[in-house]
């Protein structure tokens, strides 16, 4: 783990920046290629020297890894969390940035907000361009990102990108390309916005009670195997029949329109919840939550969240 200290007279005020690599820290061959890129190829240390305007910020850059948020894992889940919550723990930290991949952004928002609900800022960036793109998105992020982290009153664990303030429980990557990819859910939107270094504020920042870091295993391998599978036209069972022969631990199902499952995988979902697997419904629709059905845990959120809700849920239940 390596860390870069920017030092200015007041100390009292520091942003810890962490990178875990992405788009953000990606570099190419080319100026116009923004696709053909490789994510994390860029230390965090030289993201925050390529933004003059952090020159006389209170500032520390600590590379925690350097991923492609594609490939993030449980283990770098467990680290982050922890070191997070080891420097919200320092009274001379105001906040927390975090530079990511957008890939699984909107996972490890949701996973850092249940486990730490932190009464300091935690807030992600990345950037859909890499480094060397002519259109870098990455630099105005970062640089957002730690106006935020900055702020006085913000709180929670929040992702800043293209101006726009999102909420970690809410977050959804709804574009594959734009610049603005981001959006919220169930029919939410952004907290606030950021111009010019200025917060305007729409809604309350995140709350909730921490689970504490302690709870997630730092090998991966003692994470709960929980799996999504959507229901779709054509559906089939076999593959549920064999994941819950191999020792599946948890199913969220993405369910069409309003929760509503395949008939060929009843037989199969009624056999994991026979066998004591927890079977848990959402919709696989970008927008909107199962109405009517009060007693579905994940019923107003994402598939991908809702996998994480599940893995905490199987992690405090042993």
């Amino acid at each position: 783990m390596q860390s870069e200290l920017h030092t200015t007279p007041d100390a009292a005020q520091t942003v810890v920046i962490i990178g875990t690599g992405g788009t953000i820290a990606g570099a190419s061959g080319s100026a116009t290629d923004n696709v053909g890129y490789k994510a994390g190829s860029l230390s965090v240390a030289s993201l925050v020297k390529a933004v003059p305007a952090l020159a006389s910020k209170a500032l520390e850059a600590e590379q925690l890894a350097q991923l492609d948020s594609k490939d993030m894992d449980h283990a770098t889940w467990a680290r982050l969390a922890r070191r997070v919550e080891q420097h919200l723990a320092r009274p001379e930290v105001r906040g927390v940035v975090i530079t990511h991949g957008t890939d699984t952004l909107e996972e490890t928002a949701y996973l850092l907000q249940r486990v730490l609900a932190p009464s300091k800022p935690v807030v992600l960036t990345a950037a859909m361009r890499p480094a060397t793109a002519i259109q870098a998105d990455g630099p105005q992020n970062l640089l957002d990102a730690v106006a935020v982290a900055g702020a006085e009153g913000v709180r929670g664990v929040v992702a800043v990108v293209a101006g726009q303030v999102w909420s970690g429980l809410e977050l959804r990557k709804t574009h594959s390309y734009r610049l603005d990819a981001f959006e919220a859910g169930p029919d939410a939107g952004p907290l606030a916005v950021v111009e010019e270094g200025i917060i305007r504020r729409f809604r309350d920042w995140p709350l909730g009670e921490a689970l504490g870091a302690t709870l997630l295993p730092e090998d991966s391998t003692g994470w709960p195997w929980v799996e999504v599978l959507g229901s779709h036209a054509g559906a089939d069972g076999r593959a549920l029949d064999a994941w819950r022969a191999a020792g599946l631990q948890g199913l969220v199902l993405a369910c069409t329109g309003n929760g509503t499952v395949h008939q060929a995988l009843e037989a199969s979902t009624a056999a994991l919840k026979q066998s004591g697997v927890p079977v848990w419904r959402t919709t696989r629709c970008a927008q909107g939550r199962i109405v009517g059905a009060v007693d579905e845990p994940a019923g107003a959120l994402s598939p991908w969240a809702a996998r994480v809700e599940l893995m905490l849920h199987l992690l405090q239940r042993g």
